[in-house]
């Protein structure tokens, strides 16, 4: 992809997500993710109604007159996303690649946080930590976390969820906002999600494609594993494998349903050409 259409693609995605962000998840974000709690303001004098509690009861006896404190939420938050852009996140049958979603998915999750004044810092993950963009605040930044995830060279990498978690453990010193975005091809993060989970207020993503939960019958056919670039040739017309496969897929979907449940993640799962805006809104109205 050369720079002019690079330039085009990142484009083409800000303007789609910035709407969506703007006009659909604003207010949703806003209730769904909360600030860190409520930070004194200042001091009024009392109005019927109000709360006794918040009497201040210093400069009501400075003033012999009823004041309240007043209190505002502290609504920035740090909003981390973890991307995992291991090789299989390159597959796709139907309206787009796994990776399409995943861009998509971060740039509108990105807008949503700089609309509401958060900051917003990546890390791009495979089988190991590919790069780590700290948090800020603004549309360039934005721009280039597109752009990083556009200008991805694709390569034979497998999937260590567990590292990306340790390592947000580690580098994110406070309580973040976490989106934890890939195709969980593997299931060997539980400890690590419980451990960053006690910290960090973590949501799942999970991004599939049809095609991975069933092949076609088309007789002899070569796949390739896209983590390990190892190619074979399957019978998809043999009924035993395709009954295999099958049940294989459904004890790995079972298997993330019950880490997600065990650790208290709350978490979706989004197809390639499905429209994830009901879905993600879904998440968010759950959460507030």
């Amino acid at each position: 992809m050369n720079s002019a259409e690079l330039i085009k693609k990142i484009r083409k995605i800000e303007i789609r997500t910035r709407t969506i962000s703007q006009h659909v998840f604003s207010g949703q974000y806003h209730s769904a993710f909360k600030g860190r709690g409520m930070a004194f303001s200042e001091v009024r004098e009392y109005m019927y109604g109000d709360d006794v509690r918040s009497i201040d009861w210093n400069v009501t006896a400075r003033f012999n007159h009823p004041y309240i404190k007043v209190f505002e939420e502290e609504r920035e938050l740090t909003v981390m996303i973890l991307i995992d852009i291991s090789s299989s996140s390159f597959f796709g049958t139907r309206k787009m690649l796994k990776r399409d979603l995943i861009t998509e998915l971060a740039a509108v999750l990105s807008f949503s946080a700089i609309t509401n004044n958060d900051k917003v810092g990546v890390i791009f993950y495979n089988d190991t930590i590919q790069k780590f963009i700290p948090p800020k605040k603004g549309k360039t930044h934005i721009l280039r976390i597109i752009s990083e995830l556009v200008n991805l060279t694709p390569q034979y990498s497998k999937t260590d969820t567990t590292l990306a978690l340790q390592y947000l453990t580690n580098v994110i010193k406070k309580k973040c906002t976490a989106f934890l975005i890939s195709d969980f091809i593997e299931t060997q993060f539980e400890t690590a999600l419980r451990i960053a989970g006690k910290k960090h207020d973590i949501s799942a993503i999970r991004v599939c494609d049809r095609g991975e939960m069933m092949l076609p019958t088309v007789g002899l056919l070569q796949i390739q594993d896209l983590e390990s670039g190892q190619k074979h040739i399957v019978d998809t017309s043999n009924v035993q494998f395709i009954k295999k496969y099958t049940l294989w897929w459904k004890q790995h979907e079972d298997e993330l349903r019950e880490i997600f449940r065990r650790t208290g993640t709350d978490n979706i799962k989004l197809f390639t050409e499905q429209d994830y805006i009901p879905v993600l809104m879904e998440l968010f109205k759950r959460r507030a």
